[in-house]
């Protein structure tokens, strides 16, 4: 743990830099990119020799799909080792919101894995069971809001802050940890949701991370959140070096993960990084906001509920296939269109949802 290090600084001066989050942020971005770059050869070599015939693609998806059988799954493992291995090196080990965060994320993370692994086994698209799933997300999620709330100093902990204005804060007392919960079983699924293409999801949630890497490193600083008119978290700021870390694994995953795809993310990638992005928006109290700089992953995700909805009520569907993306690829679009123009949506999305932090 390379934070350690400053306590050398008295007799070499130079191991001052390790005091500043910025610069072990940016260590943590390297050192995540560097372990995924080196290391995911062999992961993805070793998931191919495993899982045989890879993840198995649906029947009634676009026939294009069909093309991609036998690529493995569960690529996941390789940004959450990456995320691990920079956290770990570079993050402060006794700031508590460091472990909450990342006890979310390895908890989403395994219950990610086990659908990959039934439906690698069963070479079907049922894995795990819905409701258990879901059950065992938000007892993750509730007990690490739990949390955040007794780490967090009164009313503002239990308070829900409302962007775009100075003091406004509802405080929801300790309903605010089921309403916490939602925040980060709905972001883990919808960033699940999201990963249907080929570098589709990565992208948006480096995106997202990076936007709250910023958030939490001003938010966390007393000067800069009184300058911009936010509420100052005690401790958030080093969030901003799990951020950095997800955002070097990140780019070393989408190296592999590019079109056309070595690897898929599975649902042990996609729902560790969207409970990831949730529980870090609750604990510096823009939960909002998240819902404006993820709105892609929003977006993917009330395209299947009004689907859903639709189906059930009418009988008839309102996209050609539901998520949003699959529609697309339907109206004849191909795969690198749909995926870079959603990237320029999530960067478009994450600059409005970071000009809240002035527009007070």
């Amino acid at each position: 743990m390379l934070y350690w290090l400053i306590d050398f600084s008295s007799t070499i001066p130079a191991f001052n830099v390790f005091r500043y989050i910025t610069f072990r942020t940016g260590g943590a971005m390297v050192t995540g990119a560097l372990f995924v770059f080196m290391c995911g050869p062999w992961i993805i070599d070793n998931l191919r020799l495993r899982q045989g015939k890879g993840q198995p693609i649906r029947s009634d998806g676009p026939q294009s799909h069909l093309s991609k059988k036998g690529t493995p799954t569960m690529g996941g493992l390789m940004v959450l080792s990456g995320l691990v291995v920079g956290t770990v090196l570079w993050a402060n080990p006794l700031n508590p919101y460091v472990w909450i965060v990342l006890a979310v994320t390895l908890g989403f993370g395994f219950v990610g894995f086990y659908d990959d692994y039934l439906k690698v086994t069963k070479q079907s698209q049922n894995g795990f069971a819905g409701r258990s799933r879901l059950l065992i997300e938000a007892v993750i999620a509730a007990a690490a809001c739990y949390a955040l709330v007794r780490l967090g100093r009164d009313p503002l902990s239990s308070s829900l802050v409302i962007p775009f204005f100075k003091d406004v804060a509802i405080n929801l007392g300790w309903f605010f940890v089921a309403f916490g919960a939602f925040i980060v079983v709905g972001a883990g699924n919808a960033v699940n949701l999201t990963d249907g293409l080929d570098g589709l999801a990565i992208v948006p949630v480096m995106i997202a991370a990076a936007s709250f890497g910023l958030i939490s490193y001003l938010a966390g600083n007393a000067v800069f959140a009184d300058y911009l008119q936010i509420n100052y978290v005690a401790g958030t700021g080093e969030l901003s070096v799990l951020c950095g870390a997800l955002l070097g694994a990140g780019l070393g995953f989408l190296w592999f993960n590019a079109p056309p795809a070595s690897i898929f993310m599975g649902d042990t990638g996609s729902l560790a990084l969207g409970g990831m992005l949730g529980s870090i928006a609750v604990a510096v109290k823009h939960e909002i906001v998240l819902a404006v700089i993820g709105g892609l992953f929003v977006l993917e995700a009330v395209s299947v509920i009004v689907q859903v909805a639709s189906f059930k009520l009418t009988g008839k569907r309102v996209f050609k296939m539901a998520p949003i993306h699959h529609h697309f690829e339907q109206k004849g679009w191909t795969e690198p269109q749909i995926v870079i123009r959603f990237w320029i949506i999530a960067v478009m999305l994450a600059l409005a949802g970071l000009s809240t932090l002035k527009l007070r």
